[in-house]
């Protein structure tokens, strides 16, 4: 099985590629310097001489508050080249499995999202990440999987738990937000769900993959103090006394109601498993 993989670069493209390499398959990596999504002749003109059965679509626009200052451009990446993608796949006959985020939601609920839950995004970025759920499904509408995972974090990026250990080595204290809660999801177990969902799995439409569990970015951050047994005191604070550009949902836990759906383990062990890694903090 050929598996072609955009975004191939960034923190979870990397992991995609780790992961469908170690499964056996021939990969095709296309990081963003090689093929950018929002050129659809680009995208159109790969695709078709790489012949994939399935694609994985990692290609994202992920600065959240540069989406609120940028938008257009977070569009084109999110929204219309996400649609470039399931164009060219649809028109090779390939799979297209495609990533989005808990960030499509409002936040309003206090139980976890669910598929059929309506979607009401608060940023732009989470705008531009429902166009191309839309996109995807518009553009390939037999053969896509829109995958929507919460709060990412790997070993090949810049990710919350890398800063919270650089910010924790210069600092005795951190405030960090309590009143917000999601599913914090290691990149290399969502990989393999990634991977599963385009080789046999295969559900049409929207499903959700995500950690087991569920905690606040304060409850996160004293979890990755303690495993790296730093001294540093974790406070908790609220929303409002930190704001940011881009407006978050209060609540995003993902649950899937969907036969057949990848469970992940916890997030607790997809931390366990960051932090034997011993990456470079960022």
């Amino acid at each position: 099985m050929r598996i072609l993989v955009t975004g191939a670069a960034g923190m979870l493209g990397t992991d995609v590629c780790k992961a469908a390499t170690d499964a056996g398959f021939d990969v095709l990596a296309f990081e963003r310097t090689r093929l950018d999504v929002a050129d659809a002749s680009a995208v159109e003109a790969a695709v078709r001489r790489a012949g994939p059965d399935v694609i994985v679509n990692c290609a994202a626009w992920t600065d959240v508050d540069g989406a609120e200052a940028s938008p257009q451009a977070a569009l084109e990446v999110n929204g219309a080249g996400a649609g470039n993608v399931a164009r060219a796949a649809a028109g090779c006959g390939a799979w297209i499995v495609h990533v989005s985020t808990d960030y499509v939601f409002d936040g309003s609920k206090s139980e976890p999202y669910l598929e059929s839950d309506s979607v009401a995004p608060l940023s732009e970025y989470g705008r531009s990440k429902l166009e191309g759920e839309r996109a995807v499904a518009r553009e390939a509408p037999e053969q896509h999987t829109v995958v929507r995972s919460s709060w990412l974090f790997g070993a090949a990026g810049r990710c919350f738990p890398k800063t919270i250990l650089r910010l924790a080595a210069e600092r005795d204290e951190l405030t960090v937000v309590a009143d917000q809660a999601g599913c914090p999801t290691f990149t290399a177990h969502l990989a393999g769900a990634l991977i599963d969902l385009g080789r046999t799995r295969r559900l049409p439409g929207v499903v959700h993959v995500a950690a087991a569990g569920q905690c606040s970015w304060f409850e996160f951050a004293t979890k990755i103090v303690a495993s790296a047994r730093l001294p540093t005191q974790i406070k908790p604070g609220a929303t409002s006394e930190m704001p940011r550009p881009a407006p978050r949902p209060a609540y995003s836990v993902l649950r899937s109601e969907r036969a057949g759906a990848p469970p992940l383990p916890d997030w607790r062990r997809g931390l366990d498993e960051f932090m034997s890694l011993r990456v470079p903090v960022s």
